[in-house]
């Protein structure tokens, strides 16, 4: 796992020295918030655990857990999915 996190966090730097989309470059997930209503997540790596309240997903190494009320998963595919619901909370679990 440490080697893994050496590994993003060179990519990472390479991408932000020839001013690149981290994103593309590092393989990390790309995030996007509709207010408190909507997320898009390309770059996920499978759903782990859903419930209406809280939604699990891996993200590169790490969890992204979405936490809120009438969560809802909209669509899915390989590459990218979409979560309704009220969002009260988007936090990463190492």
């Amino acid at each position: 796992m440490e080697r893994f996190g050496k590994t993003q966090e060179l990519r990472t730097r390479m991408a932000e020295l020839f001013d690149l989309p981290a994103d593309l470059v590092a393989g990390l997930a790309h995030l996007e918030l509709l207010g408190d209503r909507q997320l898009l997540l390309e770059g996920h790596g499978g759903i782990l655990s859903y419930s209406d309240t809280q939604i699990d997903v891996s993200v590169g190494g790490m969890v992204l857990r979405l936490q809120g009320g009438g969560l809802a998963l909209r669509s899915m595919t390989e590459r990218e999915l979409r979560v309704r619901g009220r969002i009260d909370s988007v936090s990463f679990v190492r």
